[in-house]
């Protein structure tokens, strides 16, 4: 297995496409909250498809997170196992990360014609209108994959949808003081996540992506992945609910 790194690197080269390539990070915690979430799953898709009707180049790679199914297992590893390495309980998620994206590649039907990737730096085909991911190996979550498949596609921003609707100064959960943003910038959103990543950490961009994303220059817009009349707007290049990092 290729030794844990929090910069992408691909080993192979960059792959270019006069297409316009989008990347989306997709929350499992809004695919499989508890249970498959299935009429979401069937708006979600039906507003790709509306994208890519926009223009024949339109092409979309979309990661899917783990959600509910990951954190339960990860949760039961510790409780029957507490012994067991981050890096073990990393795969327990990671296997339910390509689950969920196993089931929207075969619900995308004609869409998507490959297989999911399940490592961004491996030869991909791309023959379809949209390409799934999932997740590739311990040390960070699929973010750090979408940063990755960002870089390998010449892509410069990713569309990142959780279950919030915006990124705050703190948990507002917790602090009622805490303030939505609009905008911030990498330094002081990696001052918030910090730098260093435990298996089932919930944070609006994991930390190790963060770091490999601020580093490219890249551009992440968070947003709340259930308001599909938002993805939208973010998809047309219009005005959106959310946050802009970078």
């Amino acid at each position: 297995m290729p030794q844990e790194s929090d910069t992408c690197e691909a080993a192979v080269p960059h792959v270019y496409y006069t297409a316009m390539i989008t990347i989306i990070s997709l929350g499992g915690s809004i695919v499989a909250p508890d249970s498959v979430d299935t009429g979401f799953v069937r708006d979600f898709i039906a507003t790709l498809n509306r994208h890519l009707q926009q223009n024949d180049e339109n092409k979309v790679i979309l990661i899917v997170g783990g959600g509910a199914p990951a954190r339960t297992y990860q949760t039961a590893c510790r409780e029957i196992a507490p012994d067991t390495s981050d890096s073990e309980q990393d795969w327990v998620g990671i296997m339910a990360t390509r689950l969920n994206a196993e089931l929207v590649r075969v619900c995308l039907a004609d869409l998507c014609r490959d297989p999911v990737v399940t490592d961004p730096h491996a030869p991909i085909t791309f023959g379809g209108r949209v390409l799934v991911a999932a997740g590739w190996k311990p040390g960070f979550s699929t973010d750090f994959d979408a940063v990755c498949l960002a870089e390998r596609f010449g892509a410069k921003t990713v569309i990142n949808l959780s279950n919030i609707e915006k990124v705050y100064t703190d948990d507002p959960r917790k602090n009622p003081n805490a303030q939505a943003l609009d905008t911030i910038d990498w330094p002081s959103f990696q001052k918030m996540v910090g730098t260093s990543w435990q298996p089932g950490k919930n944070t609006p961009f994991d930390p190790i992506a963060s770091k490999s994303a601020s580093k490219l220059g890249l551009k992440v817009l968070c947003a709340a992945g259930r308001n599909l009349e938002n993805l939208q707007a973010i998809l047309a290049g219009k005005k959106f609910v959310g946050t802009t990092i970078g």
